[in-house]
């Protein structure tokens, strides 16, 4: 991926080395669900449990030349769905596009949707419009997960920012309506629909993203797609040792979320995304 010697992002947080103190607690809540995405990905995360148990303190560390790089390539990507967003958003939907925080964490964090720990991946808090993002994700992606390679980290922060568009045009409210009121199995099928079109959203900033600054290098689509292969229901499911339960998938299978990852590249357009339409909703 070509994305050195480019404009980075000045909407990046940076909480890394405050430690847990910093953080404040995950509470029980968020420690289900530690537990809960430690089991499916197959991770030992009981240090994490123990050290959130005893309250213990971290100091704060400085950072890295790693960090550092990690920092940089975040920005950069951020900056690069700003100006693809900042476009097609009004010019598809009809909707300002209103750039989202990025908030790069170690370890646990607390956000405006509660704490939070590393194990549970990135992800999107909608009640303060912030992308959190601890990059030791991104290792674990590489040596755990077999979905290294710069392209691939992107795709998982374009998904998010593809949340944050689906915040902006009423979409997240009204699934979190909808969710409220059906049964377990209806609610988790709209959970994966808003994934998939999140998915959809990451391919046409990729498709937008080529056309404008030329980032696709050779083998790069092909890290996306090992990626979303990778974090499919299916084969996280699978890879944990038990049988995949298409009715428990909050995410979509493999090949469902690889179909609208390439939906969204191929098209550029956001009304190929309609994950709801296509299923009937």
């Amino acid at each position: 991926m070509q994305w050195r010697g480019r404009r980075g992002s000045s909407n990046i947080e940076d909480r890394r080395g405050m430690g847990a103190a910093g953080a404040g607690g995950v509470g029980v809540v968020g420690m289900l669900a530690i537990l809960a995405v430690g089991y499916f990905f197959g991770i030992d995360i009981s240090p994490i449990v123990q050290e959130l148990d005893q309250g213990q303190s971290q100091q704060g560390r400085p950072l890295t030349q790693e960090d550092q790089e990690w920092g940089e390539f975040v920005s950069v990507t951020l900056a690069d769905t700003e100006e693809v967003w900042g476009t097609v958003l009004p010019e598809q939907a009809g909707v300002d596009y209103a750039d989202p925080t990025l908030v790069l964490f170690s370890g646990v964090v607390q956000s405006a949707c509660g704490g939070a720990s590393s194990a549970m991946g990135p992800f999107y808090c909608p009640g303060d419009r912030k992308v959190y993002l601890d990059t030791d994700f991104f290792d674990m992606m590489a040596s755990r997960m077999g979905a290294g390679g710069d392209f691939a980290y992107a795709y998982v922060i374009a998904h998010e920012i593809g949340h944050h568009v689906q915040n902006l045009t009423g979409t997240l409210g009204e699934v979190n309506r909808l969710r409220g009121q059906v049964s377990e199995r209806d609610a988790n099928q709209i959970s994966v629909l808003t994934e998939l079109q999140a998915d959809c959203y990451a391919g046409i900033w990729a498709r937008h993203a080529q056309q404008r600054f030329g980032s696709l290098e050779e083998g790069d689509l092909q890290e996306a797609m090992g990626a979303a292969e990778a974090v499919g229901d299916d084969v996280i499911q699978a890879n944990a040792g038990r049988t995949p339960v298409p009715d428990s998938f909050t995410h979509g299978s493999a090949a469902q979320r690889q179909e609208w990852l390439m939906r969204g590249f191929n098209s550029g357009d956001m009304a190929q995304c309609d994950t709801f339409g296509a299923a009937g909703l």
